[in-house]
C-alpha cells in the first residue's frame, strides 16, 4: 500500500524545485531550512557514481574524515588479545575483549558503531561475517578497522572518521553532519567526502564517474546538487 505523504512533507517539497540544481552552499542552506522535525537531524548524502560494484574492480569501500566532525558521538569496539585490549581501553574504546568479545557479539550483542580489529584477532573474527556483514560492521583494511595502531584508530573515529562504501547499485549513502551545523561547515564536510570519492575512484570505472548528488536532512526531501561547482571548490578555504 503506497503511502500518503504527510503535511508536514508536502510544505517542505514545495521548498524544493526537484527541476534544478542547486549551488552547493545553496543546497545545504535549503537542507538546513526543510530540517523541521523535532530532533537534530541528520545530513545526508546520496552519491549516485558511474561503477558496477558487482565486478572487483568497480567497488568503493573506504573512510573519509569529516573536518568538522559528524555531530554525534561514536561507540567503538575493539577485538584485540593481550596487552593491545589494554590499549584500546585507554585509547578510548567503550566496548573492548578478545575471544568472549566474539562469543557475545555471535550472540547478538552489538551496542556499537564501529568494530576495529587488529590483524593477529581476524581469523576469529572471520566466522562473525554473516553477522557483521549485513551491518556494514565488519572489518576491513580498506575501512580502516583492521589496524595494529588502536590509538590512533580509535581516536580518529571518534573524531569524525566515517567508513562507508558503495551499494549494489553503484550509489554511496553517507551521513555528512547534522542540521545544526553552519551551512559552511556542511559544505566543508560534504567536499571533503567528495575528494575521498575522486581519490579513491576504482581502476574499473569508465566513463562519466560522477552521475548525480542529492543532499537532505534525515526528515527532508532531496536536493541536487550541482557537483562540477563542488569540485571546484578548494577545502583548504573551507576547513
Amino acid at each position: 500500500m503506497a503511502k500518503t505523504m504527510s503535511r508536514r512533507m508536502r510544505e517542505l517539497v514545495k521548498k524544493v524545485d526537484s527541476d534544478q540544481v542547486y549551488q552547493p552552499l545553496e543546497a545545504l542552506s535549503l537542507l538546513k531550512e526543510t530540517a523541521t522535525a523535532k530532533f537534530d537531524e541528520t545530513a545526508e548524502a546520496h552519491i549516485k557514481l558511474g561503477i558496477d560494484p558487482k565486478y572487483t574492480d568497480q567497488q568503493l569501500r573506504t573512510t573519509v574524515s569529516l573536518p568538522k566532525g559528524t555531530g554525534q558521538s561514536v561507540r567503538v569496539a575493539v577485538i584485540a588479545r593481550g596487552e593491545q585490549v589494554k590499549e584500546a581501553e585507554q585509547a578510548g574504546a567503550e566496548i573492548y575483549g578478545s575471544e568472549e568479545l566474539i562469543e557475545d557479539i555471535q550472540k547478538g550483542m552489538m551496542d556499537f558503531d564501529i568494530l576495529i580489529a587488529t590483524p593477529d584477532m581476524m581469523p576469529k573474527v572471520a566466522k562473525l561475517g554473516r553477522v557483521l556483514g549485513p551491518k556494514g560492521l565488519m572489518p576491513s583494511p580498506k575501512g580502516g578497522t583492521v589496524t595494529a595502531d588502536l590509538q590512533s584508530a580509535v581516536e580518529a573515529f571518534k573524531a569524525g572518521k566515517l567508513e562507508f562504501r558503495a551499494d549494489k547499485a553503484g550509489i554511496v549513502h553517507v551521513m555528512f553532519g547534522k542540521a545544526s551545523f553552519s551551512a559552511e561547515d556542511l559544505l566543508a564536510n560534504l567536499k571533503a567526502l567528495q575528494e575521498t570519492i575522486e581519490r579513491n575512484r576504482p581502476s574499473g570505472a569508465k566513463g562519466r564517474y560522477w552521475r548525480t548528488m542529492y543532499v537532505s536532512a534525515s526528515m527532508g526531501p532531496s536536493i541536487q546538487i550541482d557537483i562540477s561547482a563542488l569540485q571546484d571548490l578548494s577545502l583548504t578555504n573551507l576547513a
